[in-house]
C-alpha cells in the first residue's frame, strides 16, 4: 500500500539582518532544513506587505513565514 505524505510548500520571507543570517549560519554549519521551504531574503521583514503574502497563496503555496 502506497501512502502519500503531504509536504507543504512554504515560502519564508527572511530579514537580511536577522532570520536570513541564522539560515545562512545553518547552511555554513552543514545543517539541513527541509527542501520544501523556499527562502526569500528581504531587507527588512517590515517591507513584506500583505500583497506579497496573498500573492504567495495565489501561487499555490501552503504556508508563509515572515521572520525578522
Amino acid at each position: 500500500m502506497k501512502t502519500d505524505i503531504f509536504e507543504p510548500k512554504i515560502i519564508a520571507f527572511m530579514c537580511n539582518w536577522c532570520t536570513y543570517g541564522a539560515a545562512d549560519l545553518a547552511g555554513v554549519s552543514r545543517l539541513e532544513y527541509p527542501p520544501n521551504i523556499i527562502p526569500v531574503r528581504v531587507m527588512c521583514s517590515a517591507s513584506v506587505s500583505p500583497h506579497h503574502i496573498l500573492r504567495a497563496f495565489q501561487n499555490n503555496v501552503d504556508g508563509v513565514l515572515v521572520g525578522g
